[in-house]
């Protein structure tokens, strides 16, 4: 058995080797095209990802959104009202920005005791939201707030955005020592603002000195945005509307120019769970005790994971901690677990999501159970009411029931697809059923439908697309971008969406322009080209764009024989050429540059029939692995002597190397 899962890309994703075969599998969000590749799936295209209002597609995965004055029920797809208190509720705790002043030294720090979302972007980025924005916009992260907000709202909330910039630093969000933490007790506090919502983003990024060559200097960039909430009990006979909310505005920019001071000072952070955490360090400090993992990651059997669901990350032990009973956590790598909706402290520890939280409200809700399928009620729990005729609903749990459309009735109560809805006309797959003109249409080039009676097509994933329309498979789906990574010395040319098959009408154009006195070799280890369509599909390599200039190789049709060639040109253009016909695998070609001192001996074993004569030296001209190692050794000759004799022996078959070694010898011991 061939081991095809040892050898570089073969699966985009996950590989599972078989005994004659393999398979690749792709992490959740993504799907499978091209036969190795993963591409991400986009949830939206089907059916608005089932979402109540909107749909916002993301990288792996996918987010339902609300349009104002309504929040997302917990099971993170119908939009409900905004219940502004409930009777015996308790309002979310607000975040609070506390600046104090000892010896001269500013320093600040945000308190985000709920309604916190931490993304680290890259190794040295990441966003941090703290509150619920009052009028949640597309730009700000997407936390549905579980506990209802009771504040008296009176206008538009104040909102201010400020930039900072610390230099010689390192966007690290890192637990700060307790010795310091000690410290910063003792100190007076001088401003204390409330406010609603905080979105903070950081980002390093090196800045190159002008006309000098001295090494780049880290600097993290800051971006934050506060909104702060005006309330109805500031307002009085000797302040109005208009004055409470400047006395707002000015309290809010005090703390930013405080909050400017202590950032240049590097005396700002961030508290969660009771642990405070610097926003950035020098790249001294952010070496020191937790330089093993980001933050919300811990080294568990030498590999850094992520804190999952139901914990939350804990600076101050460098653990993940499971939430307390009471509070729950949905967000893998978070550093805070949020209150439940019920907020009575009671349920189980861990708590994954809200329906995990305990407490009496939840045991209720978890005793009476999740509507079935084809039925909804006002909070998606029993008693349910069936889905009348003309709607349907496919998931359980939910508030709402899809129309049909059109003026269409469905088949019977209860329907769970729009496959129950009684169509004037019956779609195959590669069509999608439009209510508004009861026709059928074929799906767009970029989307497919591999199911009868759908009322939409699947948008294909990644950056694919389709040759036509009416598509009925993701492999359809096809990259139209032309492979291969070219090297000095060694590189690889490969059809567009290889292995699976190339798109249509597509060109391609490489480039291998070796060091001086370089040649190169080229191996075609296979290559399929349909023939039916009068070489409409070509491989051509020759020195220039120039059709007059000389060709080294140029075919139209599948060779599943393995051929090694050297170029007969210094340099090599090479172009590939589809028409809109019929469509194949392709080819993946390797090549090698090797010194020009070699080429009578590489030409001479290159152009033996014996190297092509038996099937087990075609094996080895089609075996990624031992391509690679006499590449390497064609290369750099020296990487010879990395090989051991006996390994050398076990790589390839005795008849090949007698090969190579009569011609080495001739070719360096010409006289003896």
């Amino acid at each position: 058995d061939i081991d095809e899962c040892s050898f570089e890309r073969t699966c985009d994703h996950t590989c599972i080797n078989y005994p004659g075969s393999f398979e690749c599998l792709c992490h959740k969000g993504y799907t499978l095209y091209g036969l190795t590749h993963c591409g991400d799936i986009d949830e939206c295209s089907i059916s608005n990802g089932s979402c109540d209002f909107g749909c916002l597609n993301t990288v792996g995965s996918y987010e339902c959104v609300c349009p104002p004055g309504k929040k997302l029920h917990w099971n993170k797809k119908d939009c409900v009202e905004m219940v502004k208190c409930l009777p015996n509720a308790k309002p979310a705790p607000k975040a609070q920005l506390v600046c104090s002043k000892t010896g001269g030294i500013e320093s600040c720090f945000l308190s985000c005791p709920s309604n916190t979302l931490f993304v680290p972007d890259s190794e040295n980025s990441y966003t941090l939201s703290c509150g619920v924005p009052v009028q949640q916009g597309k730009a700000q992260p997407r936390r549905n707030s579980t506990l209802p907000s009771c504040s008296d709202s009176l206008a538009p909330p104040i909102k201010q955005k400020a930039r900072f910039k610390i230099k010689d630093a390192k966007c690290h969000l890192r637990p700060r020592s307790k010795e310091k933490t000690k410290d910063s007790g003792k100190q007076a506090v001088s401003d204390n603002c409330q406010v609603t919502f905080v979105n903070l983003k950081c980002d390093s990024s090196k800045k190159k000195r002008r006309g000098r060559k001295s090494p780049s200097k880290e600097v993290s960039h800051i971006t934050a945005e506060f909104e702060v909430e005006m309330k109805s009990e500031e307002v009085s006979d000797t302040c109005n509307i208009d004055c409470v909310r400047k006395r707002m505005e000015q309290k809010l920019q005090t703390a930013i120019k405080t909050l400017r001071k202590s950032i240049n000072k590097q005396q700002f952070y961030i508290q969660f769970s009771g642990t405070e955490y610097e926003v950035a360090q020098k790249p001294a400090k952010a070496t020191e005790g937790h330089e093993a993992c980001s933050t919300g990651q811990v080294l568990q059997d030498g590999k850094c994971v992520t804190c999952s669901t139901g914990t939350f990350y804990s600076g101050e032990h460098n653990q993940c901690v499971s939430c307390s009973p009471g509070t729950y956590q949905d967000t893998e790598g978070q550093l805070t677990c949020e209150p439940c909706p019920s907020n009575d402290g009671q349920g189980a520890a861990g708590a994954r999501n809200v329906s995990e939280c305990g407490g009496k409200l939840n045991l209720i809700m978890k005793a009476l159970g999740q509507c079935s399928p084809g039925h909804y009620s006002s909070d998606g729990f029993k008693p349910c009411t069936v889905c009348p005729l003309g709607t349907y609903q496919p998931e359980p749990g939910r508030t709402l029931c899809f129309p049909c459309g059109g003026g269409l009735v469905t088949k019977y109560e209860g329907a769970v697809s729009f496959q129950d809805c009684e169509t004037k006309v019956h779609c195959s797959p590669g069509h999608y059923y439009n209510s508004t003109t009861h026709r059928c249409i074929r799906c767009p080039v970029g989307t497919y439908q591999p199911e009868f009676g759908q009322n939409y097509c699947i948008t294909c994933p990644g950056n694919t697309s389709t040759d036509f329309d009416g598509s009925t498979n993701v492999t359809h789906c096809k990259n139209q971008h032309c492979g291969g990574e070219l090297g000095d010395y060694t590189g690889y040319i490969e059809s567009p969406n290889y292995p699976g098959d190339y798109p249509a009408n597509v060109e391609c154009i490489w480039n291998i322009n070796p060091p001086p006195k370089r040649r190169i070799l080229i191996v075609v280890p296979e290559i399929f080209l349909p023939i039916e369509d009068e070489c409409g599909d070509v491989l051509v390599m020759r020195k220039s764009a120039s059709p007059t200039s000389i060709t080294t190789y140029e075919t139209c049709q599948t060779y599943e024989r393995p051929i090694a060639f050297t170029s007969r040109s210094r340099k090599l253009w090479i172009q590939f050429k589809s028409n809109e016909g019929n469509s194949g695998k392709g080819f993946q070609v390797p090549y090698v540059t090797y010194d020009e001192d070699y080429q009578q001996l590489i030409e001479d074993i290159v152009r033996d029939g014996r190297l092509y004569a038996s099937e087990n030296h075609q094996e080895i001209l089609k075996d990624k692995k031992l391509i690679k190692a006499l590449f390497d050794v064609l290369a750099h000759p020296q990487n010879y002597f990395k090989y051991t004799a006996q390994e050398s022996k076990e790589m390839f078959p005795r008849s090949f190397i007698k090969l190579l070694r009569s011609k080495v010898s001739r070719f360096l011991r010409p006289y003896k």
